[in-house]
């Protein structure tokens, strides 16, 4: 019995992202973020620091109102915008672009990411805030606290990963969905800091809006260099062909 040969129709890229709006778009995220540092340096957030804090939390002000499973839930939520998870998706992503040879796509992701970790380190540095201490920490955190990391980390890395694979779809109503997503979860992630209490509220905020800033200025900036990468690649590739 012959079995007939498959064949794999690669996506072909249906659309690319507006250089103008996504820098417009990242420079007012990065506006906000610039006005929660100087919020910060200032002690302007203290109020609703400790208002946020503890919001949802009993009497005490210790214990988040809830079941124990809402704990697990949270801690489960915030365990996608760590260290491990987040880059096991990263380099997942990058893997899948590269099988479907989007190649400008893939190495756009990787210094999307790479530059955005450099970025918030730099800035936690300088910064040099302490973590919260008014509530107890229901899961492990260290470092300085301002901006979170979690929060910047994962909106680059979710958002970007979003603008890379909605470049396979013409329909703007996928593209918004894909996207949608990806804020969305990013939010979620940032939320679950300050509900475990490693995190203060401006914390979160200063980091999703400098992660979300970044992934769109340097889907801007970056498409350029990106695009002479994979040109290069690709041509390389072809020659060993």
């Amino acid at each position: 019995m012959t079995v007939p040969a498959e064949t794999v129709q690669l996506p072909a890229r249906g659309w690319r992202i507006n250089r103008t709006r996504a820098l417009i778009v990242g420079a007012l995220c990065w506006l906000g973020f610039a006005a929660l540092v100087w919020a910060v340096e200032t002690g302007r957030t203290r109020g609703i620091d400790d208002t946020g804090l503890l919001f949802w939390r009993g009497a005490d002000g210790l214990v988040p109102r809830g079941p124990k499973m809402l704990l697990e839930a949270v801690r489960d939520v915030t365990a996608l915008g760590g260290v491990l998870l987040r880059n096991l998706f990263a380099l997942g992503a990058v893997v899948a672009l590269l099988f479907v040879r989007l190649r400008r796509e893939a190495v756009l992701f990787a210094a999307t990411v790479i530059a955005g970790w450099l970025v918030n380190s730099a800035i936690k540095n300088l910064v040099g805030r302490a973590r919260p201490e008014i509530v107890p920490h229901l899961t492990e955190a260290g470092g300085a606290s301002f901006p979170s990391g979690h929060s910047f980390n994962s909106a680059v890395v979710y958002i970007a990963m979003a603008l890379a694979f909605t470049t396979l779809s013409a329909r703007q109503s996928v593209r918004l969905t894909v996207i949608g997503i990806a804020i969305v979860a990013s939010l979620a992630i940032a939320w679950s800091r300050v509900w475990l209490g490693v995190h203060w509220p401006s914390d979160v905020m200063a980091g999703w809006l400098g992660g979300a800033g970044w992934a769109f200025i340097a889907a801007a900036l970056l498409q350029r260099p990106a695009d002479k990468v994979a040109d290069s690649t690709a041509a390389a590739a072809a020659r060993d062909d």
